[in-house]
């Protein structure tokens, strides 16, 4: 490097946005992630010991994976190469793999080789990559944002171990802010004096992305005005308009989250599909998991729809599915669908009923025993205990139906099942009613 470019780092480094200047440089540093990195888990022991082998860093953006890596970068006393799959080709691969070569062999140094966004390289980029991981010229630590299941070469995962960062916690996120205002190295630039509700709500809607805090922090402390006691204050007009997005009153553990998910269920439940649409934006707009949205929306399609339309189950389920595997911001779409088709269903709570009635009888009523004819006859000698003997077969009657008594005798008259008359269950009772009468005309004729 000459002159030049020494001082073009420095002043990149120095004009690095927060969240990059904030970068730790050890692991006892990193907030988070604890599942991986705490000091009993095995990628601890590896950092520490520098014992590496190839590992892919997965998870959602702004959760520390590059972070990691510039900390095994800081920690090993092997040669760390970076290369990013979005501006790097199978030229940049082919020279970091030589010079691997030269080190192992001129110094025994061995190489890291960072790749982020390893996704993005194509086949023929990661089946090029292949041989020198497999043979150790070079040990790989892969970043990506998606599932490398299902985006990375299947060798190269084969030959890695997967470490899935989780989305930061809240109580993260408020450390990290707080860091930077109160650290000693200055990062705002300024003193800053942030209100409590200004904290918790950038805590809150960053959505466990660390990135998106500090950038909003930083970005409150550059273009607030200093006032006259020396200090930038932010608070939750600021912090609003930092991070671009509205305050609303919705806190996941309080009140007003357990509100707004009573309203959605109440609005699709009573066939209001914009009301539902709307209490889902909110939710989708304060950070809600779009998986507990999921899980409310099926099963309101099977307590508030159920048999009317068991297409609503079905929509339901695929969403939730489908939703998990996108993922934001598309995920909304298909969640809007699925709430959509739900509200708009025809309602009923008849199988609702007749569970929460029958677990009522299990709870309270003696039963003797299940009719014999209905009991287990696939054991050799259960003729003789009378297992089995006299069922009939639904399959040879007309309809297929033979109108057996299958509750036992103490129940023999319950009506668990009450059909209503609301869309397919209209079908379903018509049905029913249509072949017990085919039967009793059979037996009386």
């Amino acid at each position: 490097m000459n002159l030049f470019d020494i001082a073009r780092e420095q002043k990149l480094e120095k004009e690095a946005p927060l969240a990059a200047r904030m970068r730790p440089r050890t692991i006892e540093d990193v907030v988070g992630q604890s599942h991986i990195i705490g000091t009993d888990k095995l990628l601890y022991r590896a950092i520490k010991a520098d014992q590496l082998s190839s590992i892919i860093f997965y998870g959602p953006p702004g959760t520390g994976k590059t972070t990691l890596a510039r900390v095994i970068a800081n920690t090993t006393a092997s040669i760390f190469r970076q290369l990013n799959a979005t501006i790097a080709g199978k030229k940049d691969i082919q020279e970091v793999v030589a010079q691997a070569k030269d080190a192992l062999g001129i110094s025994g140094k061995r190489t890291i080789l960072f790749i982020d966004e390893i996704h993005r390289f194509n086949k023929a980029q990661q089946d090029a990559l292949l041989p020198f991981v497999e043979d150790g010229t070079v040990i790989l630590i892969g970043a990506t944002t998606e599932n490398p299941y299902f985006e990375v070469n299947g060798a190269l995962v084969s030959r890695s171990r997967i470490f899935e960062l989780k989305s930061l916690e809240k109580e993260d996120i408020r450390k990290l802010i707080m860091r930077a205002i109160e650290s000693e190295e200055n990062y705002l630039k300024a003193s800053v004096l942030i209100d409590e509700d200004a904290l918790d709500f950038i805590a809150d809607v960053a959505n466990g992305d660390a990135r998106a805090a500090l950038n909003a922090i930083e970005l409150g402390a550059l273009t607030t005005e200093v006032s006259s006691e020396g200090f930038v204050h932010i608070d939750i007009n600021t912090a609003q308009e930092c991070i671009q997005k509205r305050a609303i009153q919705y806190d996941k553990a309080g009140d007003k989250h357990y509100d707004t998910i009573s309203a959605f269920i109440k609005s699709m439940r009573g066939s209001d599909p914009n009301a539902a649409i709307y209490y889902l934006a909110r939710m989708i707009y304060a950070g809600e998991n779009p998986r507990f949205i999921a899980r409310r929306v099926m099963i309101c399609a099977s307590e508030d729809v159920g048999n009317a339309d068991p297409r609503a189950l079905q929509v339901a389920v695929a969403a939730a599915q489908a939703a998990d595997y996108i993922g934001f911001p598309e995920a909304q779409i298909i969640l809007a669908q699925a709430v959509a088709y739900v509200a708009c269903a025809p309602k009923s709570n008849a199988s609702m009923k007749a569970i929460f009635a029958a677990m009522e009888d299990v709870k309270t009523i003696q039963i003797d025993t299940i009719p014999p004819y209905l009991q287990d006859a696939h054991y050799k000698s259960a003729s003789k205990l009378g297992r089995g003997l006299g069922y009939e077969y639904a399959h040879d009657y007309p309809n297929h139906y033979s109108g057996q008594q299958y509750l036992p005798n103490e129940l023999k008259d319950r009506i668990y099942y009450d059909i209503s008359e609301q869309g397919y269950e209209k079908k379903l009772k018509a049905w029913l009613e249509y072949i017990k009468g085919e039967q009793n005309n059979g037996k009386t004729d």
